[in-house]
């Protein structure tokens, strides 16, 4: 299985997890239609499903279209069925979603939205967390609350160290100089911004990160308190 990142609008990233045998692939939050075309027709790929994270219109921008084209399955949470366009199959918290040779856990992780979910693909060792984990942030929190939001950090820190964390924005550089300010000596930090900006010189991405990048690096995931992890919200919305 291939994961393939696909820039769409300024700062998104949508992604496509790819069965390579079969020629078959899910979009993760298709924040638009035509990157994701382009890709999918030079490589001579059948779209099959498309994941949405969450209702907002850039991740699921591209939605119809996509659907329209390739006669693809929409799956959303099931608490946003009248917010995700064009969705097909509702999925719950917990629940393992598998359609041919994919196979997701679903994570219910309000805050930001409260019908956000991360799509966790076990088997690729990989977690697709929308805008609720970024690598070195996390989303603004504007549905849910803070103890939401802190609880559905805890759920994604929980995961095995080595899971890759495909997120929904390249926002890497910005929460580095945030982290950075709050946390001075931290050595890892400041190795992990010598790599940023090395992968951003040459126009790569800075995604995935793993789990265990985070927990030594992205300061909202070092909080083990929701008090401290609330000033951090706080103080990250004025930065």
């Amino acid at each position: 299985m291939k994961i393939q990142i696909i820039p769409c609008l300024h700062d998104n990233y949508s992604y496509l997890v790819i069965d390579e045998k079969n020629n078959i692939a899910c979009a993760i939050d298709p924040s638009e239609a035509k990157p994701i075309i382009k890709y999918l027709e030079k490589k001579n790929i059948n779209l099959k499903y498309i994941l949405n994270t969450h209702h907002h219109y850039d991740h699921v921008g591209g939605n119809q279209e996509l659907k329209k084209k390739y006669n693809a399955r929409v799956i959303g949470y099931k608490g946003d069925k009248h917010r995700i366009p064009e969705i097909d199959t509702l999925v719950d918290d917990q629940e393992i979603w598998k359609q041919e040779s994919f196979e997701a856990k679903i994570i219910h992780i309000p805050g930001h939205t409260l019908g956000h979910i991360c799509f966790y693909f076990f088997n690729e060792e990989a977690a697709f967390t929308g805008d609720t984990l970024f690598s070195l942030g996390c989303g603004k929190i504007f549905e849910g609350s803070y103890e939401q939001m802190f609880n559905s950090l805890m759920k994604i820190k929980a995961l095995p160290l080595k899971t890759k964390i495909y997120c929904g924005h390249e926002y890497t550089k910005q929460n580095a100089k945030f982290c950075i300010t709050h946390d001075k000596n931290n050595e890892n930090l400041k190795n992990k911004i010598k790599i940023i900006d090395k992968k951003l010189e040459n126009n790569l991405p800075t995604i995935p990160s793993t789990i265990r990048e985070e927990l030594d690096c992205n300061i909202f995931l070092r909080s083990n308190k929701v008090e401290t992890f609330s000033k951090l919200r706080d103080l990250k919305d004025n930065f």
